[in-house]
């Protein structure tokens, strides 16, 4: 597990880096785009036009001070869940429609937005408002983003932790997961079964932290790849994972008739991620769920389901505020 190693070690010196430079207001940030953002006063109004960004504010119980967020806030089960105020709130779009009147009108002290909305971020700077533009795309980017907002919004030890309970629970399930048979999986499209996870996204860091190797490694892109039926075939994954937010089912794929010959059909290892939370599949806090409750699905000798639950119970308990239903998890 050479990519968790350094994501550990990368995770150690950021933790290093920032608890040894707390912020004071004013305090001058880089962002994740490499802008450099000044922040004179702790943030009282926040608007966050990223999904993400969102759950991170959460988790770092800022809540409280969110003034709008991105669209469709309604179809997220952790805001109903965690912070149900949010739900009310104005929205400001999405990263393809970004409403900037919206936006100003919330009156923001601090802005987070997504790497691709930088024209955005610039026009909200000329009007002087501080915008931090966000990358989280893999884990040592996720931990950066949480420091990152940590000092903006004056919650560095929160931030702290939190990143610090992720590195731990990575390093526990690679450390159950040592000497386990590495399983030859691919995480499926949201949209189509004929789509996969190259071996450039998020999803493939979470196989290979759950003790599976990604079958589309070879693929590039930083996004779903559409594939056919002979490509699906060649592969020829050991298991099939469902991301909680796809448009089809496990009794989809088992169903497909131009899929029976795959090995995880043949298996039955077609398993659908929990649904009732977030997209573990995606760079949120959360996601570290991902790669626990896959390594339980896929190792369940080595990691045990208990481990994965417990680790869930902690993590949303401890920074989301509730304690979840043990029936979905």
């Amino acid at each position: 597990m050479k990519h968790l190693a350094s994501i550990l070690a990368l995770t150690l010196a950021l933790l290093c880096a920032f608890s040894c430079a707390l912020a004071e207001f004013p305090v001058t940030l880089t962002d994740q785009t490499g802008r450099e953002v000044t922040i004179e006063a702790e943030p009282e109004r926040i608007v966050s036009g990223y999904y993400i960004s969102t759950s991170a504010c959460i988790a770092l119980g800022l809540e409280e001070r969110m003034a709008a967020v991105e669209a469709k806030a309604d179809t997220r089960n952790i805001y109903a869940l965690a912070a149900p105020e949010l739900i009310a709130l104005p929205n400001v779009g999405t990263a393809k429609a970004f409403d900037l009147e919206a936006c100003l009108a919330a009156e923001p002290d601090l802005v987070i937005l997504p790497k691709r909305l930088k024209d955005a971020a610039e026009t909200l700077s000329g009007f002087g408002v501080s915008v931090l533009l966000v990358n989280p795309e893999d884990d040592a980017l996720l931990t950066e983003m949480m420091l990152l907002l940590g000092e903006a919004t004056g919650t560095q030890a929160r931030a702290q932790e939190l990143c610090g309970f992720i590195s731990a629970q990575l390093a526990l399930c690679a450390e159950k997961l040592a000497g386990a048979q590495p399983v030859t999986a691919l995480v499926l499209g949201v949209s189509d079964r004929l789509t996969c996870a190259p071996g450039d996204m998020y999803q493939s860091a979470l196989l290979e932290n759950a003790g599976a190797v990604n079958a589309a490694a070879a693929l590039s892109g930083g996004s779903w790849v559409t594939v056919s039926y002979e490509e699906l075939l060649a592969m020829n994954p050991q298991a099939l994972v469902i991301p909680a937010e796809a448009a089809y089912t496990a009794e989809d794929v088992l169903g497909d008739a131009q899929l029976a010959e795959l090995e995880a059909v043949r298996r039955g290892a077609v398993y659908a991620m929990p649904t009732a939370f977030e997209a573990w599949d995606s760079p949120v806090p959360s996601g570290v769920l991902g790669t626990l409750w896959l390594a339980s699905t896929l190792h369940s000798d080595a990691y045990g389901e208990t481990l994965y639950r417990d680790a869930a119970k902690a993590l949303y308990e401890t920074y989301y505020g509730f304690t979840p239903d043990e029936g979905a998890l």
